[in-house]
């Protein structure tokens, strides 16, 4: 919306005690890192304001920054990489902006470009390296939507696929790029909000939508599911609030069983707004924002606040047990798990 480590076993029977650690790896960069991409235990990468795109080969020992020619000055706030040498970029704001590299961010690609001032695309998810798929705030209340098969190479215009409009004042969040999740075998789900909140679901890559409403904080521009993850099909959070009441926890989490038909609040919730959310397995969920971090051992029943550290997006590696989070100044963390109990 325009406005704005330690290797774990991850076992649901195991509840962890409570002495997690968050690690500081790299700070004091001049920019507001959003976009976060955990590929395995030694690679990720982050990008964010001021045209800064970060990656580690090393398990966040070291970072190395680099800045797209020519798009210096672009705030990137989803990325999406596959190893140490592929990754894929989105800008927000107009012109919107999607670049490639093949090459660990020495050279970038522009795959895509659109000048229309209304264009303000919100994140990315890939079904697999080919098969991705971008959403974006509505543009005569027809949400963008953009669909890959080569990897960002081209994409094409998909928004005709989802038929129902959205309403006055209903837009996305591109406050961490992870208002979209992408489940194997075409399934996806995008979150609105705003004036309402919905949960848009595909199952065939984009070509058809169901829609459901979802009973989070809503009702001003500045309220909304910012974040959502699914653990699979059936089994999902979303986590938000109001930004600018960054401390108020009213309705600020919202749990679903049935693939986002319905939802229903936690028996006791996050501690305030909350811009990024991910499953470390089935019953461990942890939720990161301006007003600090929680943790779930439960599947998202109970939260206990960890932090009171400001960060806006959280990620678990996809090909590992590496959790990083990302935040304003260059700031990069590493949640370290500690000793399991039974």
């Amino acid at each position: 919306m325009k406005i704005l480590l330690l290797s774990i076993l991850l076992l649901p029977t195991f509840a962890f005690s409570q002495n997690e650690v968050l690690k500081p790896l790299t700070e004091n960069t001049p920019t507001s890192l959003r976009g976060l991409s955990v590929v395995n235990d030694s690679v990720a990468w982050v990008s964010g304001s001021n045209g800064f795109v970060g990656k580690t080969i090393n398990g966040g020992a070291s970072w190395t920054w680099i800045k797209a020619k020519g798009y210096e000055k672009v705030d990137f706030r989803d990325i999406e990489a596959f190893s140490k040498t592929d990754a894929v970029i989105v800008s927000a704001g107009s012109p919107a902006y999607i670049l490639t590299t093949n090459n660990g961010g020495k050279t970038w690609s522009e795959n895509y470009k659109n000048t229309d001032t209304a264009i303000f695309l919100d994140g990315m998810g890939f079904w697999t390296k080919a098969r991705g798929i971008a959403f974006g705030d509505p543009i005569a209340h027809k949400m963008q939507l953009l669909t890959t098969e080569n990897g960002g190479k081209t994409w094409q215009n998909s928004s005709s696929y989802l038929t129902k409009n959205l309403a006055d004042g209903e837009a996305g969040f591109a406050a961490s790029g992870t208002s979209i999740k992408t489940l194997d075998d075409g399934i996806a789900f995008v979150a609105t909000g705003g004036t309402v909140s919905n949960i848009y679901r595909t199952d065939d890559y984009g070509k058809t939508w169901k829609v459901f409403k979802c009973p989070i904080l809503q009702g001003k521009s500045t309220t909304g599911p910012f974040s959502i993850d699914f653990y699979d099909k059936n089994t999902g959070v979303a986590v938000g609030g109001n930004y600018v009441k960054d401390q108020d926890s009213t309705k600020a989490a919202m749990l679903t069983y049935n693939g986002g038909k319905t939802w229903s609040a936690p028996a006791s919730s996050v501690k305030g707004y909350r811009s990024g959310v991910a499953y470390l397995s089935k019953e461990i969920l942890i939720a990161t924002g301006t007003s600090g971090t929680d943790m779930s051992v439960d599947g998202g029943k109970n939260w206990r606040n960890i932090s009171e550290k400001s960060f806006n997006v959280v990620q678990k590696a996809k090909n590992g047990e590496l959790i990083l989070l990302a935040g304003e100044k260059g700031k990069i963390y590493q949640l370290v798990l500690g000793s399991k109990t039974e």
